[in-house]
């Protein structure tokens, strides 16, 4: 009998160690092929040198964002979770917010919606204090892509209305266009991590749910002086973005007209070896989106979404409705196959002299980045900005330059199919070239994957300084 005892625990332990040891063993490999794709897509993106400053022109909007835990928020300012997940396209009241972020929280999905009632917006801004780990920081599209591309070694002009303090935290390398304003709108930044609970709800993953009570971000308002000073700075690149401040803000009739109007007149007054990259976000109202069909897409060659956005644009431009939710994780073959049709869609209109062809489209996405470029473009070094947007993914998310591969994760698969169709190629990952970029028809495509960070800094603004870094070696 205590032989038979002995004989067992010399077993379990055994078994045991065994199971310790395979677990090492399979960690270890983990983190040295996590290490061979990070020291892979650190050659990729050295080997473009800027040997020059490029010149960005970058609008518009600009204002303070205030970043909170958004459940814990939620929960100091009285806001209770909502068995009734709706989606709406404005905010009016607190039931109304309660439906909305039960709405987008539990897919993961980023949103930013007006919230027409000021006390309600007000009561909120005031729960923001004495909250533990609140984070103000500059905020909206132009800022932010601009500080991205002084840092990554730009001279840029920025269409923005900013506070003298706001244009302290910005880079070295950024004029603004507009005279110091006494005040910069807030917009509250909801927070929230992978598997979050709010009531009966559960994140997916990690994203954020914007609100804000902005008047100015929404007429454009740095718009007539940004058009003043870009003839002289003859940029090799505009880029147009925080578009979204429009989505179902109450214009005055004929209002959002005749600013988009003024919009495309700027972008008819820059010279054709300028390039103009359009950076997308959340839309949902389809008189918007129609509306920048006519008056901006239609004259941009660039153009910069995430896997929400793509469908979404997609959706549009074949006449069904908008699709306002859409799956957090997408395979590559599904992005892939939608960025063939809108670059297909787009490029196979009847354009005007005064119009452009869409020759480059950039998807972020929280696994992996994707680009298509037109072969005979001006467009450079693909594979190279590919590994830059995915490096600039993880620096940015977890807030640091220098990427620890301790906290990331590869989460795309380690063989993609370039397309749903049978029968298609499939590509493995390889951690010595973790790049592929391959030819089709008149493009290239790059696909990178992204060493996704687990310690979440922050999330908001990621997608304008992953497409802000991808442009920079391209232009």
């Amino acid at each position: 009998m205590g032989h038979g005892l002995k004989c067992g625990v010399a077993f379990s332990f055994i078994a045991v160690f065994a199971a310790y040891w395979y677990r090492q063993q399979v960690g270890d490999e983990l983190d040295s092929r996590l290490e061979t794709v990070l020291s892979s897509l650190l050659k990729a993106e050295r080997k473009v040198d800027l040997n020059r400053r490029p010149r960005v022109a970058v609008g518009f909007g600009g204002c303070l964002d205030i970043v909170a835990d958004g459940v814990a928020l939620l929960k100091k300012a009285g806001i209770k979770p909502s068995k009734n997940p709706v989606h709406h396209n404005f905010i009016t009241s607190e039931e109304q917010l309660a439906e909305s972020f039960a709405y987008f929280f539990p897919p993961g999905a980023a949103s930013e919606r007006f919230i027409s009632n000021e006390t309600l917006f007000r009561k909120l801004v005031t729960a923001t204090q004495g909250l533990p780990r609140v984070r103000w920081s500059l905020g909206g599209n132009a800022p932010v892509m601009a500080n991205r591309l002084a840092k990554e070694g730009c001279e840029v002009l920025m269409g923005s209305h900013l506070t003298p303090d706001l244009i302290e935290v910005l880079q070295e390398h950024v004029t603004v266009t507009s005279k110091p304003v006494d005040e910069t709108d807030i917009h509250l930044i909801l927070e929230y991590s992978t598997g979050a609970k709010w009531g009966k709800l559960v994140s997916r993953r990690a994203n954020r749910f914007i609100v804000h009570h902005d008047s100015s971000n929404p007429i454009l308002e740095s718009l007539e002086d940004f058009q003043e000073q870009l003839q002289q700075f003859k940029p090799s690149l505009l880029i147009i973005s925080g578009l979204q401040m429009m989505d179902n803000f109450p214009f005055k009739p004929g209002q959002l007209e005749d600013r988009l109007r003024l919009l495309q007149d700027l972008m008819l007054s820059v010279d054709s070896t300028t390039g103009i990259h359009f950076e997308m976000a959340s839309f949902v109202d389809s008189n918007l989106m129609s509306n920048l069909f006519n008056y901006v897409i239609t004259h941009v060659d660039s153009l910069g979404m995430n896997e929400q956005e793509l469908p979404n644009l997609l959706s549009m431009l074949k006449g069904s409705n908008i699709t306002l939710l859409s799956d957090p994780y997408p395979r590559v073959a599904n992005i892939l196959d939608q960025m063939r049709d809108v670059y297909r869609v787009l490029n196979s209109q009847e354009i005007t002299s005064t119009q452009r062809r869409l020759t480059r489209l950039h998807v972020h996405t929280l696994a992996f980045q994707a680009i298509i470029v037109a072969k005979e473009s001006s467009w450079r070094n693909t594979m190279s900005a590919t590994a830059k947007a995915s490096l600039t993914a993880n620096r940015h998310v977890c807030g640091s330059p220098n990427i620890d591969t301790s906290k990331a994760k590869l989460i795309m698969d380690d063989s993609f199919s370039v397309s749903r169709e049978q029968g298609s190629k499939k590509i493995p990952l390889k951690e010595n070239r973790p790049v592929s970029c391959w030819e089709e028809y008149d493009y290239e495509i790059c696909v990178a994957p992204v060493l996704v960070c687990t310690e979440v800094y922050q999330t908001v603004g990621g997608g304008d300084n992953v497409s802000a870094a991808s442009l920079v070696l391209q232009i």
